[in-house]
């Protein structure tokens, strides 16, 4: 059954065939503590059939969200602890967060902020709120980048957007605008025209970070929709999140970061899951997550390597968490692992001087 409008209920997603009423138990429990919408695009991509499918397991909910650990968080990467005010995140010296609405087309079950978004999240920034966030990103000319984050900015009108821009095109030491969105995957037909014009602000540059996590969610729709973003100027890059049952597969990896490249799309960040509340299910260990991400190496292309990134729980910032792949022996000297997990001094003992 194809789904002709988001659904945001258990009932929906049952009478779509997407949750069978056998199964049904505890997800009433979980809508009512989190969001929950599959949009039309998404719903078409999920196998009814297949109780491991990747496409579902991101956006039908499942009764282990009810499992919550003692490490798990309500803001598990620490915006509160660096929020001058409303809606803005300063946590490093040249960019801020600018979390302008908090509704999403999708909810994800893995969402870092799920307790933020949603119908009974924080909504939309105020009128009072917008302007007081835009008079701190005019006080502060340190302040290079503003990343349009959520929710998903991309759900606001093409006027509301326009506004924003118009409203940044002012502030002059404001030089690069970066949006974070699912749209183009979810919700692809949003991507229109009048869309892609409100993005735009002269003397800025924009940025649009796609968030999708497997091949299958850049169907032909999400194709023709970063292109024509892409043709119209906008630079895209990527955001995935590692996940268990979704991508944890060198395969599936290979595979998602390649469609992005064939699409005008550098692969930007592969996020290790956030410690959000009931999402443990999701989780590899980082030792898997390494070895997942040294496993590219080689298998793909350069233009194909995410960096591995884990935001560091409190507020304190991204890190990188890739393998090392290279080890101090002294005096000039290292171990240095290939693709193959084989290991080589460097330099060569050939090519070393005599002490």
């Amino acid at each position: 059954m194809t789904a002709l409008r988001s659904l945001k209920t258990i009932d929906d997603l049952e009478e779509a065939g997407l949750v069978a009423a056998a199964r049904r138990v505890g997800l009433d429990d979980v809508a009512a503590r989190y969001a929950v919408a599959v949009t039309p695009a998404m719903a078409a991509l999920i196998d009814p059939s297949d109780p491991d499918d990747p496409i579902a397991r991101q956006f039908v909910p499942d009764a282990a969200e009810l499992v919550r650990l003692p490490e798990e968080r309500e803001d598990p990467i620490g915006d509160g602890a660096h929020s001058p005010v409303e809606g803005i995140v300063h946590r490093y010296p040249d960019r801020v967060l600018l979390k302008a609405v908090h509704v999403c087309p999708v909810y994800c079950r893995f969402c870092f902020r799920r307790e933020m978004v949603g119908p009974q999240g924080l909504g939309t920034l105020a009128s009072q709120a917008m302007d007081n966030a835009f008079a701190y990103i005019a006080d502060h000319p340190e302040i290079w980048e503003v990343i349009l984050t959520g929710g998903d900015p991309l759900v606001l009108s093409p006027r509301r957007l326009a506004s924003i821009m118009e409203r940044l095109a002012g502030i002059d030491h404001v030089k690069i605008v970066r949006f974070h969105t699912r749209v183009p995957v979810v919700e692809p037909d949003r991507v229109d025209a009048a869309l892609i014009a409100a993005l735009k602000a002269s003397g800025k540059t924009t940025y649009l970070a796609l968030h999708a996590n497997h091949p299958r969610e850049l169907t032909a729709d999400a194709r023709a929709a970063c292109a024509r973003l892409v043709d119209s100027g906008i630079v895209m890059v990527s955001q995935s999140v590692l996940l268990k049952g979704v991508n944890d597969d060198a395969d599936t990896l290979a595979a998602l970061m390649r469609a992005f490249v064939e699409n005008r799309i550098k692969p930007y960040y592969l996020h290790h899951p956030d410690l959000a509340p009931g999402t443990s299910h999701f989780r590899l260990t980082i030792e898997e997550g390494q070895a997942l991400v040294a496993s590219l190496r080689g298998r793909v292309s350069g233009l194909c390597q995410p960096a591995y990134i884990l935001d560091i729980p409190g507020g304190h910032g991204k890190t990188a968490i890739s393998a090392a792949t290279i080890e101090d022996n002294g005096g000039g000297c290292y171990t240095v692992s290939d693709f193959n997990g084989e290991t080589h001094a460097y330099p060569p003992a050939s090519g070393r001087h005599p002490e």
